[in-house]
């Protein structure tokens, strides 16, 4: 049980992580107007991590079900909903954290599960 805690805490983590990291070298406001051209490089970017951060948090729990990546899923678009609720600005980077980086975090999960299976067979 602590294992599956701590992998859902290290894929949030490493998501979060390189948000803010990204965020803090290009001197983009996450919740300021941005040119399309950061946008769909910040969409390539967090799903990128995403898949990472999903791929990472399926390798600690050692599981074979995805319910660790349906956990952090939550998570990330609980977090983006509260935070497109609460906050004022554009809201485009909590829009791409509910329908594309939550969603991209469970085929990281789903990748190394079925990477698994065909190594077994």
């Amino acid at each position: 049980m602590i294992r599956k805690i701590l992998s859902i805490l290290c894929g949030y983590v490493i998501f979060v992580a390189t948000s803010l990291l990204l965020f803090k070298l290009s001197k983009q406001n996450a919740h300021a107007e941005a040119t399309l051209g950061f946008m769909i490089f910040t969409a390539v970017y967090g799903a990128l991590f995403s898949f990472i951060s999903g791929l990472i948090t399926q390798l600690i729990s050692k599981e074979q079900a995805l319910r660790v990546n349906y956990i952090l899923a939550f998570i990330i678009a609980g977090f983006a909903a509260f935070s497109f609720l609460k906050s004022t600005g554009s809201h485009w980077t909590q829009l791409l954290a509910i329908f594309l980086f939550a969603p991209v975090s469970i085929l990281g999960g789903m990748f190394h599960v079925r990477r698994n299976e065909k190594i077994e067979r």
